[in-house]
């Protein structure tokens, strides 16, 4: 590129070009296939590096040098870009939610249960347990996670339990600290308690064939995009 004094500084320039030589015997031209490059302050020129034989091109016989002189052209598109601007917003929430649940009937459920969904911090989400257990939990554990049904990136910390209703000193917690988006949307504890703890009834898990489910959720953060 030639004269870039009237470009901004840090410029930059897309082109689509073509170089042609002219064979002035046959009147055809001998063409590169068009490239797409991006040329700027720090790479102004492009070219090249084999386009011709030196050999061929100096042999009066194929035509390019005719009484010394050649013909040679380029053809030129520059490409518009259009500029994509994010703005990212990042609120502060830091909002606390405890959500108890009573699932009945706990030894009748089979793949998936799936609580109601509810809010918290301003988001929508739900749980997801796995009686027989998911990932590496199948077959021997019972998993739980927190599913987030938004589209903004949510930064999370949870607590997941089940209680044990005998003695609540032997409930286990799990705590979590998770940022949860769209494509990402749960995240929990696959490997939760195994299935021969839980459904022993003298463990106090479950109890008259209902356990009970807790989960605390703090939403810290909430990231925007416009």
């Amino acid at each position: 590129m030639a004269d870039t004094t009237s470009l901004p500084t840090k410029w930059e320039v897309n082109a689509l070009f073509s170089v042609f030589l002219f064979n002035q015997i046959s009147g055809n031209y001998l063409s590169s296939t068009g490239r797409t490059l991006c040329f700027q302050a720090t790479k102004s020129e492009w070219g090249i590096s084999k386009f011709i034989s030196r050999k061929v091109f100096s042999d009066p016989s194929n035509g390019y040098i005719i009484d010394d002189s050649c013909v040679f052209g380029a053809e030129v598109f520059v490409v518009k870009r259009e500029a994509v601007i994010e703005r990212v917003l990042l609120t502060n929430v830091n909002t606390y939610y405890n959500h108890a649940l009573e699932i009945s009937g706990f030894s009748q459920l089979t793949q998936r249960w799936v609580s109601e969904e509810f809010d918290a911090g301003g988001q929508k989400w739900k749980i997801l347990l796995y009686p027989k257990g998911n990932a590496e939990g199948t077959g021997s554990h019972v998993s739980i996670y927190l599913y987030y049904l938004g589209t903004e990136r949510v930064q999370t910390c949870f607590t997941v339990c089940m209680k044990n209703q005998f003695d609540d000193k032997q409930t286990r917690r799990y705590f979590f600290s998770y940022w949860f988006l769209a494509s990402s949307s749960s995240w929990g504890r696959p490997v939760y308690i195994d299935l021969a703890t839980i459904n022993d009834p003298n463990k106090g898990i479950i109890v008259k064939y209902c356990c009970l489910l807790n989960i605390k959720i703090n939403v810290k953060a909430v990231e925007r995009i416009s």
